[in-house]
């Protein structure tokens, strides 16, 4: 057995002088800066998929809320009605291009005419995103292949073009992916393996390009709710039993909204967290613990 003193920890020598040496003096002031212009989003520009409604329009309007201007792709017509309103609100700037994330084309012409409006981008949030309850063997191909082309392969699409623009820009940025505490987690009694698998994707990809797009000032995390009060919550709510045990099972007692996943967010899109990349924000009630 290795006893404490044969233990060696070899540092490279700059910083072995560094951390042997006795400080001369404390760390200055200018260290610090004030908090409060870092968390708006003022003049900054973000592409938003699936901001249509729930939580991609919950994102949308926390956004335009902190004075950042915002271009939404959703696969819908029309987003919710209160989206129109936003611009006046907030004094922001606001587009909406209804947008299949899953068809290049489709990803391209929205590039195209954000692009035409705003002149630049800052970032995106990928929200677009589809699921289905249902047990393993009753999963279809087809059922698996639009979990894949909405979830992961719209994520990987959406991102692609954002971070391109971006770098044609020569400008950094901030890249926010909804990924799913599905993605890592196994809740007794629902079954969504499809789902699972699709945003086990997502979640993966944004630890990879953390790694790959960090050198350019690209920062890309990911944000994974737990169960959350929108549109997508609708089938396991029509059984009472079933929604009594769903918000049993956090330690918070409770199923999220929509108003717990925007913050975490912005956080991350913002300057205060201009030294977070690569990192998984779980907003779950502490669903991941139970």
């Amino acid at each position: 057995m290795l006893r404490r003193s044969h233990i060696r920890l070899r540092l490279p020598l700059f910083l072995h002088r560094t951390l042997t040496s006795t400080p001369t003096q404390p760390l200055p002031d200018g260290d610090l800066h004030p908090l409060k212009p870092r968390i708006p989003l003022t003049n900054k520009t973000f592409v938003v998929t699936g901001g249509a409604r729930g939580i991609g329009y919950s994102i949308a309007r926390a956004i335009s809320e902190l004075g950042g201007n915002v271009s939404v792709w959703d696969i819908a017509p029309s987003p919710v009605e209160d989206y129109h309103t936003l611009a006046d609100e907030f004094g922001v700037k606001t587009m909406y291009i209804p947008t299949d994330v899953s068809d290049e084309g489709s990803l391209r012409n929205a590039l195209d005419q954000t692009m035409g409006t705003f002149g630049k981008l800052d970032g995106c949030v990928t929200a677009a995103g589809t699921y289905l309850v249902q047990p393993f063997l009753e999963h279809t191909g087809e059922d698996l292949s639009r979990m894949l082309k909405v979830n992961t392969l719209g994520t990987f699409l959406t991102t692609q073009l954002v971070v391109s623009q971006l770098r044609a820009q020569n400008t950094p940025g901030s890249i926010v992916m909804i990924a799913s505490i599905a993605a890592q987690t196994i809740i007794p009694g629902m079954y969504f393996s499809a789902y699972n698998a699709s945003k086990a994707g997502v979640w993966m990809l944004g630890r990879a390009l953390a790694y790959e797009l960090g050198p350019h000032g690209i920062r890309v995390n990911t944000v994974s709710p737990g169960f959350t009060d929108t549109v997508m919550m609708a089938p396991l709510k029509q059984d009472p039993e079933t929604l009594k045990k769903v918000e049993s099972i956090p330690p918070l007692k409770r199923i999220g909204k929509r108003s717990d996943v925007a913050p975490a967010v912005t956080y991350l899109l913002g300057d205060g967290a201009s030294y977070v990349t690569g990192v998984d924000l779980v907003v779950d009630g502490g669903l991941q613990h139970a």
